[in-house]
């Protein structure tokens, strides 16, 4: 579907669920650089259906932000699926750049190399970027919904900063972009880069602790 649509940078899967004989009801989050119609667009792909669309960004912005949910017949082998039949956790699972990035929990490491080896096997590319020991299972697809928080409470140029820092590798160890090489991208000044990058950092990490959870956790430990 990314590759039909005008603009699309990323789609990001917030929630699925497996209707029957290859069918999923999706709910979508596309990144695109271009505005356009959803119902438009998606008449001529023969797989998917619309069901319902928002647009959730600011439409002024170089970045809109559309939620979609649609009712799609994936091809198999479809890789949400193989992950959910290697019973492992789907934590975030992104389709950039015509390829998925996935984040999954799995409860032990043999689980681990035998859904890697299915990955392989099906798709004919498995790349591992890291892996984590952890006492929880993480926040399964559409549990959390972290994503419409951020949405509501940060403004679309504190987003828009946030994002292109992520993708640039700023928050990366090491790093690998400056502050003056975002700047640069989003034709601003550094001092108004700063000052954005700040603000939605704090905001960010109110929204993250406000709730409590965290120092419950850190209490438990």
């Amino acid at each position: 579907m990314g590759a039909q649509l005008p603009g699309v940078r990323s789609i990001d899967f917030e929630n699925a669920f497996y209707a029957d004989e290859g069918t999923w009801i999706e709910s979508l989050l596309l990144s695109t650089s271009e505005q356009f119609d959803p119902e438009t667009a998606l008449l001529d792909l023969s797989r998917v259906e619309l069901y319902h669309s928002q647009q959730v960004s600011d439409s002024q912005s170089d970045r809109t932000s559309y939620r979609l949910v649609v009712i799609a017949n994936e091809p198999y082998p479809f890789l949400l699926g193989v992950i959910l039949r290697a019973e492992a956790i789907p934590n975030r699972l992104v389709l950039r750049h015509g390829q998925f990035n996935a984040v999954v929990t799995v409860e032990e490491w043999e689980g681990f190399r035998s859904l890697a080896d299915r990955i392989q096997e099906r798709f004919g590319r498995f790349e591992l970027h890291s892996v984590s020991e952890v006492d929880t299972t993480g926040e399964p697809l559409g549990s959390g919904q972290l994503s419409r928080v951020l949405q509501n409470e940060l403004t679309q140029e504190q987003l828009n900063v946030l994002e292109m820092a992520h993708e640039m590798g700023y928050f990366d160890v090491p790093r690998e972009a400056s502050a003056d090489d975002i700047a640069t991208e989003l034709d601003i000044a550094q001092s108004t880069l700063s000052e954005r990058l700040r603000i939605a950092e704090k905001q960010l990490l109110d929204l993250v602790f406000a709730s409590g959870e965290f120092a419950d956790a850190l209490e438990d430990a």
